[in-house]
């Protein structure tokens, strides 16, 4: 098969809607020994329920409205209320619903999630399109990394397929001329930094 035909499935496979739930179920796949069956569970509901439903919800709208026309290649002008929704979103997952307390890296990975929807909200303003992609697959392959280490377990080819992904969801991006090469960079920034920056707070 033409990889060609292949890339673009990796802008929806690796769309940044599902990069929480990802990171959540990831999370709990390793850690699942240590919470009870009804936390995982509700902690799983309110994930799925303010990083995929409210958002998927809120697209339908403002597709509906014009605000939006597509799921993986929005303009500029596009971005502003999905990105500020997502921003509110985060919040108030962190605030209300992931406890530093009891899930401590969920939290974290949640908070580095938030700051970069703000830097990425403040880059649209400004007129620049950072890629919205690499920021998830840059953010979920640093938050693999850092459970990692501190778990101690040997996620070497996990890690490596995580790197190899956001290879291709860049060349997926590239090929469906969404970004541009500078785009991809500072996506991949603005994933990975705010998660590396609060690895000294739960490593």
């Amino acid at each position: 098969m033409d990889l060609k035909r292949i890339l673009p499935i990796f802008s929806y496979i690796f769309h940044p809607i599902f990069v929480s739930l990802y990171g959540t179920l990831f999370f709990f796949l390793i850690t699942n020994s240590f919470f009870y069956n009804s936390q995982i569970i509700v902690t799983l509901i309110q994930v799925t329920i303010l990083t995929l439903l409210l958002p998927l919800s809120m697209y339908f709208l403002f597709r509906s409205l014009g605000i939006v026309t597509s799921f993986t290649e929005a303009s500029i002008s596009e971005r502003k209320m999905p990105i500020a929704v997502q921003a509110v979103l985060l919040f108030l997952l962190i605030k209300f619903s992931v406890s530093r307390d009891t899930v401590a890296e969920l939290y974290f990975f949640f908070l580095g999630g938030f700051f970069s929807s703000v830097i990425v909200l403040a880059s649209v303003i400004l007129k620049f399109k950072a890629s919205l992609h690499m920021i998830g697959i840059s953010a979920l392959t640093s938050f693999i990394y850092g459970l990692s280490m501190y778990y101690q377990l040997p996620f070497v080819n996990l890690i490596a397929f995580c790197i190899v992904c956001m290879g291709l969801v860049a060349s997926s991006r590239l090929y469906m001329k969404a970004h541009t090469y500078s785009e991809l960079i500072a996506g991949i920034l603005i994933g990975a930094v705010p998660q590396l920056f609060l690895y000294q707070y739960w490593l």
